[in-house]
């Protein structure tokens, strides 16, 4: 019986807390090999930007002006294409 409960314990903590995990990380992944070029993004610091020119590991982002900062493409964690705030 204790080892039942054990194993329950384990196939619950699984449906609720690695799985949502995993496809939210398939999603993320997914996002981050379909950049192209001006896709609006954010940072996992939280700077908004332009996407201007993408390479195996790092992203190029256009932020204000003529502002440009290279990224690692893992730092990119959010589209705000359609969400974009209003100026």
């Amino acid at each position: 019986m204790f080892w039942i409960m054990i194993i329950a314990m384990f196939v619950i903590m699984w449906l609720f807390m690695i799985r949502p995990q995993r496809k939210q990380q398939k999603e993320l992944e997914k996002f981050r090999n379909s950049l192209k070029r001006g896709d609006k993004v954010v940072t996992a610091g939280g700077i908004y930007g332009t996407v201007d020119e993408i390479k195996d590991r790092s992203v190029l982002i256009k932020v204000d002006g003529e502002v440009k900062l290279r990224v690692d493409k893992n730092s990119l964690v959010r589209d705000f294409t359609q969400d974009a705030p209003q100026q």
